[in-house]
This record gives C-alpha cells, structure tokens and sequence, in this order.
C-alpha cells in the first residue's frame, strides 16, 4: 500500500467488521482481554511494516480457520475475500486443512509443521506471522511482568516448549532470509522472556 491508498476499502471494512462478528466474543487465554484487540494490533504491525491491502484483511482474519473452523470456511474467505488472502490465512493457521473443531492435534506436532512451512512461506504470509507471533510475544511479556511464572498455565505447552518455538520462529525465519523491524522485534521480546 502506498502513501495515497487507504486502507478503508470495502473488502478491508467487510474484514474488519467479520473479524468482530467472528472473534466477538473471544478473549486473550487467561485474561478479559477482547481477543480483537490481537486482530487488531496483527492488523496495525502489517500496515505499520508496509502490508498490502491483502496481508492486512489476513491479519484480521489470521486466526478463523484455527478458532472457527464451524463458521469460517476456505471456500468462504477465498470468495468473500479472495484466494491470495486465504492463502496467508492458510499460511498463518497450524490446524490441518481438514480442521473441522474440536480437539486439535498435539500442540507440539503442530508447531513442528508450522515452523517447516513458514520457512518456505510467502513473503505476504512471513510478514503477518511475524505479527501475529510479535504480537503474541509482546502480549506474554507484559503479563509475564505482572503476574511473573503464573503465564505459562494458560497454556497448552509451558515456558520451555513456548520460548523453544518463538526461538526457532526467529531462527527459521533469520534463516530464510527476513530482515526488518518485525523479526528484529520478535528476536527481542523472547530475549526477555528467555531471561525471565
């Protein structure tokens, strides 16, 4: 998106607004946080780092496919929103394509496929990743300082197997060629959680 293009295009809006409809009443693990509140921050570090109209209607719908599965179909965001969306929507998910809910497969098996994908990835599907995980990573961080190791419980997987994916994110990534803010970002929030 260049300088004169705004980002309040139809299809953004529409995004946007389902993005609410979606995720409305969802809330950040462990917290009352609005879980739109991560949507909308992804959305704001891809626009910040020079996102396309596409990566940024990715953003806000990164997660459909993972936490809805029953109501955000594929063939539904490639209509709605077309294909190069749900191709970064795709990207950024790490349930199997056949994920109808329900119980997810092991937490540990799946963030092994993500981090094989993502290294071959987009440059479109890396950059809302990186915000996505920066966003997550920033997130852990503050309330790592507020209530200290009581964090890891609201998750499916505790600090050591946590800080071993966001290192191997960062590594993978550096590997593949990224360069920029969002990875340097990144690379410094699991420095300090790493560090405790």
């Amino acid at each position: 998106m260049n300088a004169r293009e705004s980002v309040a295009t139809p299809r953004f809006l529409d995004a946007l607004t389902y993005a609410v409809e979606l995720h409305g009443a969802d809330v950040r693990k462990g917290t009352t946080i609005p879980y739109t509140a991560h949507l909308l921050s992804v959305c704001s570090l891809v626009l910040v780092d020079g996102g396309s109209e596409d990566e940024a209607v990715a953003a806000l719908l990164h997660d459909a496919l993972e936490d809805h599965p029953e109501v955000a179909s594929r063939e539904m965001l490639s209509r709605r929103f077309g294909r190069d969306v749900l191709a970064i929507v795709e990207a950024c998910t790490d349930t199997p394509a056949d994920y109808e809910g329900g119980p997810k497969p092991p937490w540990r098996e799946r963030k092994i496929a993500y981090l094989e994908h993502i290294r071959v990835a987009s440059p479109s599907a890396k950059r809302v990743s990186l915000a996505d995980k920066l966003d997550n990573a920033r997130s852990m961080l503050a309330d790592y300082r507020q209530i200290g190791d009581g964090l890891w419980s609201r998750f499916n997987a505790g600090r050591e197997d946590q800080l071993w994916f966001f290192r191997s994110l960062v590594a993978a990534l550096r590997a593949a060629g990224e360069a920029g803010f969002l990875i340097q970002e990144l690379d410094d929030a699991v420095t300090q959680l790493e560090r405790g």
